[in-house]
């Protein structure tokens, strides 16, 4: 058979060994923390001290500056996967997305 096929089944036989407890392994267990909800005054507190423009923070958001609009004056309200990237710009760990790229300008 080919290395890789050999690599593919040592692993599996590590893991179905570990699972019997005849190795020992690493299990790493994941804890999400719950879903943190946003106001309208936080959304807008948060968007600019990050200095993003409703725009810019609609393309961060992949919403339309109009739902960005609504959220700030506290017509609808973000759930789910949005307040998951809000609370991300509020912990200022936006910058290690692979989405986002920072582009220093003079002016």
């Amino acid at each position: 058979m080919s290395e890789f096929f050999n690599e593919i089944m040592t692993g599996l036989n590590e893991a179905v060994a570990i699972e019997r407890e005849e190795l020992s392994g690493k299990r790493t267990i994941y804890e999400i923390e719950p879903l943190k909800k946003y106001d309208n005054q936080q959304i807008k507190t948060i968007r600019n001290s990050v200095n993003m423009t409703q725009a810019l923070f609609a393309d961060y958001m992949g919403v339309s500056p109009k739902t960005v609009e609504a959220w700030e004056n506290g017509k609808n309200h973000p759930t789910g996967s949005a307040c998951r990237l809000i609370s991300m710009l509020e912990n200022k760990s936006f910058e290690r997305l692979p989405f986002v790229r920072i582009c220093d300008k003079t002016y």
